[in-house]
């Protein structure tokens, strides 16, 4: 019997999941299953990093995310889901590696840098936040993680797991592989006014929307700039909802789309009704599925304590290792 390789990956629980998290990350962990030994947990300490003033939403957002993740196909047979902060050993290596790793390696994180910029109404100028990536090395190296899956954006952060793996090999001993990065190719989509989907933006469609706000946001969209009025020829390459229509509607029709919005034979109204109905019955297994776990929170804790356990026996182990490792 052939033992499948491990890969590990978490979110941060800050909110309701929106279709850039389904499709930037979740739909891909689903398949993930079936080729993996999967461990996906919910990075609550992650979120401390830059939301440290307001920690009370923290505990109903991993609730809800779990439920997602359920709703979604991540399965409880096929993989360990658990939450970060229940496995306490992730803070002692947390601990022992910011004890090697050095602060330059931190200060030209490229994201480190860009959230600075982006986050100008927080105060980030914090040791937590500085050193998550020594955090998320930890949260990595711990399962001895074969790879992680990820977007081309988070490439820096799999090199910085490496290097401060490789530092405490060095100056340890073997204990750790060097995980690699596991591309995925993630469909283009964006959120209601073209920017990137997010919930600080609020322009994002959630997993958790009712049919009705599915259809409303749709009619809010942005489509392409250029055309003022329905008698306007149309650019289905610049509009977003025809990015949806390549993952939502039928080839056959996307394609007619194309043709009659190049010649104007559509209008953007029309347009986007046919995105959110095909929408609306896509995502229409994954509300039934909320609504399934939602009435039984008993099994939902379950289902966590479970994942949370199976965690600790992994963790467990490899800080054996490690205190063996470093003679304490």
């Amino acid at each position: 019997m052939t033992t499948r390789k491990r890969i590990l990956s978490g979110m941060r629980p800050t909110g309701p999941l929106h279709l850039g998290n389904y499709l930037g990350a979740l739909a891909n962990w689903v398949k993930l299953q079936d080729e993996y030994e999967c461990f996906f947990f919910i990075a609550d300490w992650h979120a401390i990093t830059s939301d440290y003033e307001n920690t009370a939403p923290i505990s109903g957002h991993i609730r809800s995310m779990m439920i997602d993740w359920l709703s979604s196909g991540l399965s409880p047979e096929k993989s360990v889901l658990f939450v970060q902060s229940q496995v306490k050993e992730h803070a002692e290596l947390f601990l022992l590696l910011s004890m090697i790793t050095p602060v330059p390696w931190l200060e030209r994180n490229p994201t480190y840098k860009d959230q600075i910029v982006q986050l100008s109404n927080k105060d980030l100028s914090t040791f937590g936040f500085l050193g998550y990536p020594v955090l998320q090395a930890a949260d990595i190296i711990m399962y001895k993680a074969y790879g992680v899956p990820v977007g081309m954006d988070q490439v820096p952060h799999i090199e910085i797991t490496r290097e401060i793996a490789r530092r405490f090999n060095f100056l340890y001993g073997e204990v750790f592989p060097e995980p690699r990065a596991l591309l995925t190719e993630t469909p283009k989509i964006l959120g209601l006014d073209r920017r990137k989907m997010s919930k600080s933006y609020n322009n994002a469609i959630y997993l958790s929307d009712s049919p009705k706000e599915i259809a409303a946001k749709a009619a809010q969209m942005i489509t392409d700039p250029q055309r003022a009025r329905k008698t306007d020829p149309g650019d289905p390459d610049v509009c977003n909802v025809f990015e949806f229509h390549k993952i939502y509607t039928d080839k056959d029709t996307t394609a007619g789309i194309n043709r009659q919005c190049r010649a104007a034979e559509i209008g953007c109204v029309a347009c986007k009704k046919i995105m959110a109905e095909n929408l609306i019955q896509a995502l229409e297994p994954i509300r039934e599925k909320q609504a399934f776990y939602r009435d039984r929170p008993k099994l939902v804790d379950e289902i966590v304590m479970e994942g949370n356990e199976k965690a600790r026996a992994v963790a467990r182990r490899t800080m054996e290792e490690v205190r063996a490792a470093v003679k304490l």
